[in-house]
């Protein structure tokens, strides 16, 4: 990945960094780093009429703004803010540089076509934990568009203006989420549990940098099995991680792969042979739109400002 230009924006004059990437392999720039979009609404993650994807984030340097457009076989990275160059360095790791998809062997014949049809569905990493910790928490057992909500509303109010786009919000480091008044956590919608699981994570942050394995996680109280897997699917790009315990997923896998619903036990018996790439194998079941039929009403989104 080579440097290409400095510049300015021309709104706010502000000084941005140009870089050029070319994947070696098919990229699906979208499909690839959608996982880290919470919500339509996101104020950390935009998605632009052409198809550049707009992601801030709060990195070791300080806040930064990434910009990424891809045109023919190349990525064009454009990034602002302190943490400007350790986005830009890091840009191969978030589209999947590192992703090695060679291992996969379709045993079912959806696996085998969706592989097909989607060969630049890539599991990128974005090397930052607490960051993917903290919307993984929110969404613990409650419904999407809640999780969603909470995730806005404290951005908002307590991320600073992403640096050259300040429509947007980068997520707040540690040691402000500490300091997160216990009303505004209610007013955000979520409740406390969840609210002291982020707090006690904050306070390890550092640690959690260095080591985001498996043990480490679930050490921390409030972290289970599908949290920990949820970080680990976009901090470390792990293409095996298993979000065990979800309330949709079992049902999906078993209707895509033998055409009924299964439970976890019966998700992990039929993900076995993709051992190593189980979530990979997730992700193109995803892209496939094979779901199975809704029954019944949809669950309300629950409100608990008004507790």
């Amino acid at each position: 990945m080579t440097t290409d230009a400095v510049g300015e924006t021309t709104a706010g004059r502000l000084p941005h960094r140009v870089r050029e990437w070319r994947p070696r392999r098919p990229l699906d720039l979208l499909g690839t780093l959608s996982p880290h979009m919470r919500g339509r609404h996101d104020p950390a993650f935009r998605v632009e009429r052409d198809g550049s994807v707009w992601r801030a984030s709060h990195t070791p340097e300080g806040p930064g703004t990434l910009r990424l457009t891809h045109t023919g076989d190349a990525v064009q990275a454009t990034a602002w803010g302190p943490g400007a160059e350790w986005l830009l360095d890091g840009v191969p790791d978030l589209l999947g540089a590192a992703d090695v998809p060679d291992g996969l062997v379709a045993r079912h014949d959806v696996v085998r076509e969706q592989a097909r049809r989607r060969p630049g569905l890539r599991i990128g990493r974005t090397r930052r934990v607490f960051e993917a910790l903290v919307p993984a928490v929110m969404e613990q057992k409650v419904l999407a568009e809640e999780a969603w909500r909470a995730w806005g509303y404290l951005l908002r109010r307590f991320g600073e203006p992403a640096p050259g786009a300040p429509h947007m919000r980068v997520p707040p480091p540690p040691e402000v989420w500490i300091r997160i008044p216990s009303w505004e956590w209610h007013r955000s919608g979520l409740e406390a549990v969840r609210a002291r699981t982020i707090i006690g994570a904050a306070r390890v942050a550092g640690r959690l940098e260095q080591d985001a394995g498996e043990a480490r996680l679930r050490s921390l109280p409030g972290i289970g099995i599908w949290t920990a897997a949820e970080i680990r699917q976009r901090a470390v790009g792990d293409p095996d991680a298993v979000s065990v315990g979800d309330y949709h997923l079992p049902g999906l896998v078993g209707w895509a792969l033998v055409g009924r619903k299964v439970d976890d036990a019966g998700m992990l018996e039929l993900l076995e042979p993709y051992a190593g790439h189980r979530y990979r194998v997730i992700r193109l079941l995803e892209s496939s739109g094979r779901r199975p039929p809704r029954r019944g009403p949809r669950l309300p989104v629950r409100d608990y400002r008004s507790f």
